[in-house]
């Protein structure tokens, strides 16, 4: 079959053949229908060798879905030529967050060596991919698995963030998302679908910012040095109860922690490296900082009956398996306008 591989540091993703997979006792193999391409793909690519960790060759693709096509011994309550989603943050299925379907805060996982799909275990950026337990399948019904596959993370990473600061996002309050890609662009509709607050979006990039004003947004701003002040402007003076950076580069950082509120909330869903400093006199004060990783389980239900009533799109070019390389290098120009899918 043929797969996207990581097969050597510093040479990004080649496509190749490789032998398809059987699945063993307990594990579901899918025909995939859609792999959604994600920066944390070029964030493991551009490691260097003494940091990097997932193994050799690595068939990517975080995000994914397909058709159940072979079952393996002992598999019960998954029907054979249904459509699936893959929950991507695999835990160990029996400590106190995975019993609550909070998988993607297990604390056994990594010495367990279990990882997600596509990052670690081969992913669904190939024509079959093979899935560890039926726990980690959710129906996907009459969605189109191109148009939603992407909110496996794209959605669910932002929704878990949104949601854990649901106690801030009363009307009247304002929510920051700094970066309007693809998982920004997704935030805008989470917190315009679920709350009543004024959303201001943050981005270096005009089109991405026409994006969120297309999905939502009341005010977008070019991200500068001063764009904390002008987010105070609009806020009478008082900053953002929430800020949601999707980013997480210094620069992002720095403003987020300039344009929270007193008693605010931040989250830094982003990987771009940066860090902040929190305390006394270091943040306002009472405001919290959060660094929040993924959903859970019960999340990305939600996240797609979120889809099935209309409260999220994602904006998607869709690309084949033999161009999966030309969409991986859009994306590391930052040149894709909303979500890249793979469709095998």
């Amino acid at each position: 079959m043929k797969a996207v591989q990581y097969r050597e540091i510093g040479k990004g993703p080649e496509v190749v053949e490789i032998e398809t997979p059987e699945p063993g006792p307990g594990q579901i193999r899918l025909k995939v229908t859609a792999a959604g391409l994600c920066h944390s793909d070029w964030f493991v690519m551009d490691l260097p060798a003494d940091q990097y960790s997932y193994g050799l060759p690595l068939t990517l693709g975080h995000e994914g879905a397909g058709i159940v096509d072979k079952l393996g011994d002992g598999v019960e309550g998954v029907e054979l030529g249904g459509s699936y989603a893959i929950y991507g943050p695999w835990g160990c299925g029996q400590c106190h967050a995975c019993s609550q379907g909070r998988e993607n805060y297990c604390p056994h996982a990594a010495e367990l060596g279990i990882t997600p799909p596509g990052l670690g275990t081969p992913g669904a950026m190939a024509e079959y991919v093979i899935v560890d337990d039926a726990r980690h399948l959710v129906p996907l019904g009459d969605l189109d698995p191109v148009e939603t596959v992407s909110l496996t993370d794209a959605g669910l990473t932002p929704y878990h963030a949104i949601r854990s600061a649901q106690h801030k996002l009363y009307p009247g309050a304002t929510a920051v998302v700094i970066g309007a890609g693809g998982l920004g662009h997704v935030g805008i509709q989470i917190l315009r679908a679920i709350s009543a607050v004024t959303v201001i979006a943050v981005d270096l990039n005009e089109e991405k910012l026409a994006l969120a004003k297309e999905v939502g947004a009341h005010h977008t701003l070019i991200s500068g040095p001063d764009t904390a002040d002008e987010i105070k402007k609009l806020t009478g003076g008082l900053g953002a109860e929430t800020v949601f950076d999707f980013v997480g580069a210094q620069p992002t950082i720095d403003t987020a922690k300039a344009a929270v509120a007193i008693d605010g909330v931040v989250h830094i869903v982003g990987i771009g490296g940066g860090t902040m400093q929190a305390g006394f006199f270091a943040t306002p004060m009472g405001a919290a900082v959060r660094a929040p990783y993924w959903g859970s389980r019960s999340e990305l239900r939600e996240v797609l009956d979120l889809a099935r009533s209309g409260g999220v799109d994602v904006h998607v070019e869709r690309y084949g398996i033999d161009d999966a390389v030309e969409a991986y290098a859009k994306l590391h120009k930052g040149t894709v306008r909303g979500r890249a899918v793979v469709v095998p």
